[in-house]
Formats: C-alpha cells, structure tokens, sequence
C-alpha cells in the first residue's frame, strides 16, 4: 500500500492508540485527558473483538470530550465487515458532542491491504454526527465478489470541512454520491480513485458537479488523484470552473503523462494558485521543464517528485501509487 502510512497527528491532535483491556503491560499509568488527542482504535491480533474494544473506550475515556477518532484494524483474527462497526459507533454518537474529526479504517498495508478491507455503507455514520469537520475514508473496491465493498448515500452534512477519500478502487457511485452532496462548509475535497481491476470504475462524467464549481462555494482544495484516467482528468480540469476558486490544485499519484500535462498548461491559468501536486507521474523531461517554468514564474509551488519513465511506443502500462 504505497504512500499510506498512520498518521502521527490528526485534526491538529497526537494520535494515542488506546491500549487493549486485556493489555495491562502496556497501559500507561494516566490516559491523556480526552481532549488532548485523537484516539485510535485497534484490534489486536487474537485479542478482544471491536465490541469489546468500543465499550473499553466507553469505559476509560470520557466521550463527551472526544475531538478526534481513528478506527484502525476492527478485526482479532479474519478480515470482516465494517458494518457492525459502523452500526456501533453510530447508535452511541450522542455521547460524542465535541467529535469533530474521524477517520474510518486508519489501516496500513502491513495490517490489510487497502483494497481487501471490508468496507460498508458509512453514510448514517457520518450523518450521526452532524458537527462533523474533518472525514477520511480508507478502502474501496474489490475485484472478490463476496467481500463487503464501500457504499455511500448522497450526502447531506452543513458542517464538513475536509473530506478525504483514499482507495485503491474508488466505485464511482461512491464519487457520484460526494459529487451531488450537500456540503456547504466543504473546503478540502481528495478522491482517490485507485485501478479499475479493484473496482475504481469512477468517470470525468461523474465529477462534473464538483468540476462546475456549483456544488461546493467554499472549496480550496481539490484532489483528483490515484487515477488510471489522470490524463482525462487533467483535461477537465483545464477548463473546469471550479478551479478560479482553488488554492491548491491535487492531480498527483496516477497516470498523468505529457498528454494531461500540456492539456493543463494549454489551459485556464493556473497562476492563483499557491501549490500544484503531481508528484508520481509519467512525464518526459521537456514537458516537466515547462511545468516547473510555468511554476516558477508565477511562484506556484510545484512537487513533481517520483517522476515514472514510460514509453508510449513500447504500449507499456502506467500504474497508481496505491492500488492493492
């Protein structure tokens, strides 16, 4: 799972992984205060299941004061359905008031591939807690047929800030779901679209409400990324709307080429912005040198690092940061 890794911070708070309550070696004397950090969650191997984790959490950490939650590995033993996780922590998030910050499956490729995690329906979760700032949501696809992929309702939330989507199969009526959302206060938006083989069958098309600009008045940060059709996306983005009203400009992680790369610089001006992210990219030296010109004279910053050789003539395959 490459470029994933846990978080050290999240939503401006140290990430403390509550010990196990089984695990009395490795509790500390004083839990932190529970303001003071964003809680992480996890199973360990053989250990209790998630319910009992959960009402260990309930138990030790007041949850009125909770600001930040990551659920990381919810399984002892077999990979399962994130459903029951789901259920769980949404029928007690009254008890949450100050919960502005979650993060579902904060999972690394050591722990579950990205693309095997079973992943549920999440759209009552995120809708039970209607303070909600920040969201990141791990995992997608999956070319198995009986394994539990992500779902997602249209969205309807009036606090949302950020919202980040990382997969290695983004179906697109998961993007379709996001793209027609009421989100009013959103300012970040990220999509991961990942490889069609693990169900990223997200299109151009289902992106043109958040490409008009329309949807989301408040949006300043845009991230298209993680694609098999980066060049298409870069295309539309040349001449989408909403990028007058961006800071900061994502197309990085996928399959960009010189095709999507002179589409942007052929472009509406990118010259507003203040970074520009292609990072892992497939372009030729000439064109990485127009870019970083083009960057440079009008003092955007531009990360063109993990530059990819590809030669078109030899058909071979371009390949996403994060797939499996």
């Amino acid at each position: 799972m490459t470029d994933v890794e846990h978080p050290e911070t999240f939503h401006g708070l140290p990430v403390f992984t509550l010990p196990p309550p089984s695990d009395e070696e490795a509790a500390p004397a004083a839990l932190p205060a529970a303001d003071t950090v964003a809680w992480r969650l996890e199973c360990v191997w053989e250990g209790p299941g998630f319910p009992a984790l959960w009402q260990h959490f309930l138990d030790t950490v007041d949850p009125a004061g909770v600001r930040s939650l990551l659920i990381g590995p919810w399984w002892p033993d077999d990979y399962t359905s994130f459903a029951p996780v789901a259920e769980l922590i949404a029928s007690h998030a009254s008890r949450f008031p100050a919960l502005r910050g979650l993060f579902l499956a904060d999972v690394v490729g050591e722990e579950c591939e990205v693309s095997w995690l079973e992943m549920s329906d999440v759209t009552d979760l995120i809708e039970a807690f209607p303070q909600l700032e920040e969201l990141v949501v791990r995992g997608g696809g999956d070319p198995v047929p009986e394994r539990e992929k992500l779902r997602l309702r249209r969205l309807r939330h009036t606090a949302l800030k950020s919202l980040r989507f990382e997969s290695g199969g983004l179906p697109g009526h998961v993007v379709r779901a996001v793209a027609a959302g009421e989100l009013p206060a959103l300012e970040r938006l990220e999509l991961w679209f990942g490889a069609s083989w693990y169900g990223g069958d997200a299109t151009v098309e289902d992106m043109r409400p958040v490409l008009s600009g329309g949807g989301f008045p408040r949006l300043r940060h845009l991230g298209l990324q993680n694609s098999e059709i980066q060049d298409e996306i870069a295309a539309a983005v040349a001449s989408a709307p909403v990028v007058a009203q961006l800071e900061s400009l994502a197309l990085s992680m996928g399959t960009l080429s010189d095709t999507g790369a002179l589409a942007l610089l052929g472009g509406q001006p990118l010259t507003h912005l203040a970074s520009l992210d292609l990072h892992h990219h497939y372009l030729t030296d000439p064109v990485m040198s127009r870019v970083r010109e083009m960057c440079a004279r009008e003092g955007v910053h531009v990360d063109l690092d993990e530059a990819d050789y590809w030669d078109p003539e030899d058909d071979e395959p371009r390949y996403v940061a994060v797939s499996e």
